[in-house]
This record gives C-alpha cells, sequence and structure tokens, in this order.
C-alpha cells in the first residue's frame, strides 16, 4: 500500500481508523492503530461522560477528558493521532480549542458543516483540519466557505457513504439508492475537489469510508484513485478496542438481518445492531429522561424517546438491555477477536491478494 500524505504527516499504510462514540474509540484504540502506521482517532462525542462530575459540569469535564485521552494516546504512539468531533455537538467551539491547545495532529469534523473550522486556529497551530462530507456538494460549500473566509482549504476531505455506521448523512430513501454508492460519491467529491486543488495549486487527499471492511475493498478504491481509506467497524473487534467485550460480542453473533437503519432521537438515520432495548424503542416504549448535558443542538430531550447518549454510553459499557451498538454494514462480517497488529496484517494480506489477482487478469 502506499503511503497517506496530509501535509507534512505522512502515515506508513493509508488507512484512518475511524471515530466511534460513545467510548468505543479512545485512546487505547487509536495508540494502537498509531503504532501500526495507520492514524488513530479518538472520538470526542460524549468523552466527558467518563469523568466524576459530568452530570453537574459537562463542559468542564469534556475538555478535562478530551485532554486526557489526547495525552494518554500520545505517551503510548509515536504515531500520526486526531480526534473526530461532532459538529452538532453543542459545546463545538470549545472542544475544538481544547484539541488544538492539545496540538492534535488531525481534527475530523462531521455530522454538520463545520464551516467556521479554520477560525480556531492560531499562528502556530500544527493540527490539520479535515471535514467528512456525504456529497460533492457538500464539499464546494465548505472549500468555498474556508477559502473566501479564511483563506485556508481543507488539508484532506473524508467522503463517507450510506454503508457507514451511526449517524448517517443521508435521507432514508437514499441510503439503499445506488445512486448514493460510495463509488459514485468519491467520483463527484474528486472532481470537485480537484478545481480547488488546481486554482490554488493546494493538494487536498480524499479518503473514503463507509462499509470498507477488507483489504481487497482498500485496494479496489486505492486503485480508483482514493488517497485512502476510513474504516471503523473491523477495528471494532480487536482486544485494544475500547469498548466492552459485550459491545463487540454483538458484532460477532450479527447476522445480516440483524443489521439495520434506526431514526436517531438527533433526528438522522442511523445503522446499529437490532437488539430488544431497540425493539422496545421501535414498539413505544420510551425510556425516562432527566437530561443533564444538552449535547446536541438537534435533540429535543422533552419528546425525545431515550437519551442517545446515555444508551450508547451503557452499550460501550456492556449494558446491552439499555443500550445498543452502531454498526457499519459489514459488522456481521466479524467472527473473531483479534489484535490491532493482527488485524493490520491481515488487511495487508487482502490487499496483496487483490492485486496479485487483479494483474493477473
Amino acid at each position: 500500500m502506499k503511503n497517506l500524505i496530509i501535509g507534512n504527516l505522512i502515515a506508513k499504510f493509508p488507512i484512518i481508523q475511524g471515530g466511534m462514540g460513545v467510548g468505543v474509540s479512545l485512546a487505547g484504540l487509536a495508540a494502537s492503530v498509531a503504532n501500526q502506521g495507520g492514524i488513530g482517532v479518538i472520538s470526542l462525542a460524549g468523552v466527558g461522560l467518563f469523568e466524576h462530575d459530568s452530570t453537574t459540569n459537562f463542559v468542564e469535564a469534556t475538555k478535562r477528558a478530551i485532554i486526557k485521552q489526547i495525552q494518554k494516546a500520545r505517551e503510548n504512539s509515536n504515531g500520526i493521532l486526531g480526534v473526530n468531533i461532532m459538529t452538532v455537538i453543542t459545546d463545538y467551539a470549545e472542544i475544538v480549542k481544547t484539541a488544538i491547545a492539545e496540538k492534535v495532529d488531525i481534527i475530523f469534523a462531521g455530522a454538520g458543516l463545520p464551516l467556521d473550522l479554520p477560525a480556531y486556529l492560531n499562528s502556530d497551530s500544527a493540527t490539520k483540519l479535515v471535514p467528512i462530507v456525504s456529497s460533492a456538494r457538500t464539499a464546494e460549500i465548505i472549500c468555498n466557505k474556508w477559502q473566501n473566509t479564511y483563506n485556508y482549504l481543507p488539508d484532506a476531505i473524508v467522503v463517507e457513504g450510506p454503508e457507514a455506521g451511526g449517524h448517517l448523512g443521508f435521507k432514508p430513501e437514499q441510503i439503499h439508492n445506488e445512486k448514493f454508492a460510495l463509488e459514485h460519491l468519491y467520483a463527484s467529491v474528486q472532481e470537485t475537489v480537484s478545481k480547488f486543488e488546481q486554482k490554488y495549486n493546494k493538494h487536498i487527499p480524499v479518503i473514503v469510508g463507509g462499509g470498507i471492511y477488507s483489504g481487497e475493498d482498500v485496494y479496489k478504491f486505492l486503485k480508483m484513485g482514493a488517497a485512502g481509506v476510513q474504516m471503523g467497524t473491523r477495528f471494532v473487534t480487536t482486544h485494544e478496542c475500547d469498548a466492552s467485550d459485550e459491545f463487540k460480542q454483538m458484532y460477532i453473533n450479527a447476522n445480516i438481518e440483524d443489521i439495520g437503519i434506526i431514526q436517531s432521537p438527533v433526528g438522522l438515520p442511523g445503522r446499529a445492531v437490532n437488539n430488544d432495548f431497540l425493539e422496545k424503542v421501535k414498539n413505544g416504549q420510551k425510556h425516562p429522561i432527566n437530561c443533564h448535558y444538552h449535547c446536541l443542538k438537534t435533540c429535543d430531550y422533552h419528546t425525545a424517546p431515550y437519551c442517545i447518549l446515555h444508551a450508547l454510553l451503557n452499550a460501550a459499557r456492556g449494558k446491552m438491555n439499555s443500550g445498543f451498538a452502531f454498526c457499519g454494514s459489514s459488522a456481521y462480517k466479524t467472527k473473531e477477536i483479534c489484535s490491532v497488529e493482527e488485524l493490520f496484517a491481515q488487511l495487508i494480506q487482502e490487499y496483496n491478494e487483490a492485486e496479485r489477482k487483479d494483474l493477473a487478469n
């Protein structure tokens, strides 16, 4: 595999581990991926919940937790580390400022339009800014806004397709529509980005994510011209993943028919492994909410059937009867838990086999 180059950062392998929250990809997983030559990513969604004062001082608890996670990952890795930040988070600005102050290598920003992200950089900031988009139109809007307002273009762009796990940037009717397949999305985003590259003489790597599971998938998209891939689901069933064993077992036990689309309380569709908790929600059983956080701009906790923050936290901690597991479309393919090192070896082997078959033809 070729290197992934984002500005002055060079990853040995063009593999970004997707940011998965709440509590699924923290310092443990991110550091392990970075040590193998990929880009490890800490999800900052709900990270403050792991602090003792989260219900009374959520903003400060979140800032403290971010610093702890980044520093812990740095202590255990010399590789490239990023954070994933949801734009719809209420304290988005403080989270971005904290991550930049800690000099994290990359901010991956999605779940909304991070139109003002460059505004938080300082003259001595080294952090790279990478928006996550779901269409060429979104990429164009962000590039125009950043360039015209801040004289700054994205250091890379991740285009995430509808096969991804978690919240999806698509309408329900688009998720299974072939027109929105990742191959088509990548081609249109790459075409749009190329115009900005040529006009402003800046290389903007386009990275693909959503449903990528095997080394064969990696080969397919690199051959198409993608600079790299973002993978989340396959990293869940590793020893180093920060989620509970019960969470990982949900993936291993899942069949293809167990994976479906849900309507999240925050107003977006999402992909998850079905379980008793989601069945009860589907049948109209509501779970009382006493919101201490007001963490998402799009969530009306007065009418929400359950608190998604608590549901995801419970799942990460292994309490599957009061939570659920987000997942990508290929989660049912996982059958065992391995180390991150073993996973990279498998991906490289699968990639090499796909390349040999392609050359033989």
